[in-house]
């Protein structure tokens, strides 16, 4: 992302897709993501078919005849369920499980990045690649696995932990005790108090909510997106532009609601998506309070704006 981007030379051997993204990429519409808001653009899409989703993967196919090499070996695909700091960026309906198949007709592996959608987040499912209705050779997790506890895992078919077989390998972290009792402590308590579910329920009413605010501020607000309690409100200087929020406009509401006593992060290519990612056991009036707190944040840049 251009935010978080140093002037350095790229790792030789890594090779970015384009961003599927529906709502600022070329292709995208009103039908095209798993969410209960969808993006506010004209879409071709008819019924279950995907227009974006056939387009973006046709650039990851053109991409992969001219970029790669010609023996037409891959290593491995690795991609988020959805984007977390990316900006909470949810991919067409069909996608990734049309990459991963021609990843492996490739001899590729697939790997899940469910550092941010693992562990229930998503609502609908405890992993996020599951509503992609994919299976990743490989699954990456941390954060909330460990619930604040620094902790971390991979996840692999039995195939691929058996290249491990073929050298030595030690790593000076594994399988710590207290670590591994943090984490199956954390695991219990999601299912023990149904935080699966209670993301499902607080978070579709949250990106509701969250899409009234829109109707409420069309000229700031473009786009609110995700699932469960992995949600991204995009801040926009133009609706019909999409031209990105000034970053000092963008300060300017952040700290505001910050100072009302309401904790959101931010991410974006420009850093301009406001990111509400709270705890599995949030409740809706908790949900209800961070809704007006952005308001009233609104509210007053309006104001501000119109000086």
């Amino acid at each position: 992302m251009n935010v978080y981007k140093y002037p350095t030379v790229p790792l030789p051997g890594h090779v970015h897709v384009t961003n599927p993204d529906v709502y600022r990429g070329p292709w995208g519409g009103r039908n095209c993501r798993d969410s209960p808001c969808q993006a506010n653009r004209d879409c071709a899409c008819t019924g279950s078919k995907c227009v974006a989703e056939d387009r973006y993967f046709e650039q990851f196919d053109e991409l992969y005849r001219t970029q790669l090499p010609s023996d037409g070996k891959i290593a491995a695909f690795t991609a988020e369920s959805i984007q977390g700091v990316g900006g909470t960026v949810q991919f067409p309906r069909n996608y990734l499980r049309r990459v991963y198949e021609a990843v492996r007709s490739r001899g590729g592996l697939c790997i899940a990045d469910e550092v941010q959608t693992g562990f229930a987040r998503t609502g609908t499912h405890f992993w996020g690649f599951e509503a992609h209705g994919v299976r990743p050779d490989i699954v990456v997790m941390a954060k909330g696995i460990g619930n604040g506890y620094p902790l971390g895992a991979v996840v692999t078919t039995p195939e691929v932990s058996q290249a491990l077989a073929r050298a030595s390998y030690f790593n000076t972290y594994a399988g710590n005790p207290v670590a591994c009792a943090v984490g199956n402590a954390v695991v219990q308590v999601i299912e023990d108090e149904s935080l699966q579910e209670n993301a499902h329920k607080v978070g579709t009413q949250l990106l509701h909510d969250l899409a009234s605010l829109m109707r409420e501020f069309p000229e700031t607000i473009g786009d609110v997106r995700g699932k469960g309690l992995m949600i991204g409100v995009e801040l926009v200087a133009d609706p019909e532009t999409r031209e990105f929020l000034p970053a000092d406009d963008v300060a300017f509401i952040f700290e505001d609601i910050k100072d009302s006593g309401v904790l959101i992060g931010r991410g974006g290519v420009k850093g301009n998506v406001f990111r509400f990612k709270p705890p599995l056991c949030v409740t809706k009036e908790d949900a209800a309070c961070a809704v007006d707190v952005l308001r009233a944040a609104l509210k007053k840049f309006r104001a501000q704006r119109k000086r």
